[in-house]
């Protein structure tokens, strides 16, 4: 490469399948520029990438701007299309896997995983352009051509498994509202070891009733645009909340005491279901908006409710479809129109509307 002129990465060298790969870092600043992603409108079998989903990148970037004292970013992979020349720092065993690689100015830098943060990195500079001194870990590979490009996009992603919702909120220690959720799980006697917290699903032996998920969700609907400045004194009134809904719902006491398993309340009943939590959140919302010193005693209906999934002549269409369960948004509005019926709240016009629809339904068949 004499006589042209370079990039000089600090590196360290390692092997991956007999091939030479190369860690390093690089200022934010640098990485639109050298990372220049342009194969939207090439079809996917000639390109290296999956297209760029453009939502993604504002929440991306304000989570760095937000967030510059914690934020924290994984790896960018790329392939050099071009001539590299790795220069280690000594010839002596111990030392000559580090060193500089150096790569020409006129090589393509392909990213074989990393495009949305390249791209929220570049958006997050121009509104703090401060952060572009830090620095992003880049792991480089030496291209072999759009194929074995295409197989590394496909190696990289093939074990990757988003976590679970629940184990999010779990570690998440940014969001009050996630928080506000766990302070609830951990001070309330009613879901007292009774909620999973990392798993967003329940197997049918699970001792569990809840998941921290759908609990969370219920929480959001609850509190609505409350003001989060006191989260604790929010958590208490949640909490108030719940253990009066769950004296009315006799059987997640049954769990605690042993008398019903988790497993054959929620395979009897749908009320420990999250599409009955989020429901009894939005509800809880409205009541006590609508009588703020009489909602405990309009909670009392709730007893009256045959929550029984044997019940289809009630929750068939509502709650479940076919028997099964559903959270889809009509579900939730069709199953949240009985409880505020049970409780004399009047429903409104797209809940009205919602309901004749689904009477019609039932009596066309």
């Amino acid at each position: 490469m004499s006589g042209t002129f370079e990039y000089r990465f600090p590196a360290i060298k390692g092997i991956q399948a007999h091939r030479e790969y190369y860690v390093s870092m690089c200022p934010l600043k640098l990485i639109p520029k050298l990372f220049i992603f342009d194969e939207e409108e090439l079809v996917p079998e000639i390109r290296a990438q999956r297209i760029l989903n453009k939502s993604r990148i504002p929440e991306m970037a304000s989570y760095i701007t937000s967030n510059k004292d914690s934020y924290i970013f994984s790896a960018i992979t790329a392939s050099i299309d071009g001539e590299t020349v790795f220069k280690p720092l000594s010839e002596e065993a111990e030392f000559d896997r580090v060193g500089v690689l150096c790569v020409p100015m006129n090589a393509q830098f392909i990213i074989n995983d990393g495009q949305h943060r390249r791209a929220a990195i570049e958006v997050a500079l121009k509104s703090r352009p401060e952060v572009g001194d830090e620095t992003i870990a880049v792991v480089f590979f030496r291209d072999r051509g759009l194929k074995r490009c295409q197989q590394m996009f496909a190696d990289l992603n093939r074990y990757a498994v988003k976590p679970s919702a629940s184990l999010g909120l779990l570690y998440d220690h940014r969001d009050e509202k996630a928080r506000l959720s766990r302070l609830v799980v951990a001070q309330s006697k009613t879901f007292k070891n009774l909620v999973e917290m990392e798993k967003s699903s329940l197997s049918p032996r699970s001792r569990k009733l809840f998941t921290l998920s759908a609990l969370h969700q219920a929480n959001c609907a609850l509190i609505g645009d409350a003001d989060l400045d006191s989260v604790e004194d929010l958590a208490d009134s949640c909490i108030e909340y719940w253990e009066e809904v769950a004296s009315n719902i006799p059987e997640w006491s049954f769990v605690r005491q042993s008398k019903m398993t988790s497993g054959e309340v929620r395979r009897d009943f749908i009320h420990s279901h999250a599409i009955v939590l989020q429901v009894l959140g939005e509800v809880g919302r409205i009541l006590q908006e609508a009588h703020p010193k009489s909602w405990k005693k309009k909670l009392t209906h709730l007893s009256e409710i045959d929550w029984s999934r044997s019940n289809g002549n009630l929750w068939e269409g509502r709650a479940m479809i076919g028997g099964r369960v559903s959270k889809a948004r009509n579900n939730v509005s069709l199953t949240k129109n009985i409880v505020k019926q049970s409780m004399g709240l009047p429903l409104n016009p797209e809940e009205n509307r919602l309901e004749e629809a689904f009477r019609r339904g039932e009596h066309g068949q």
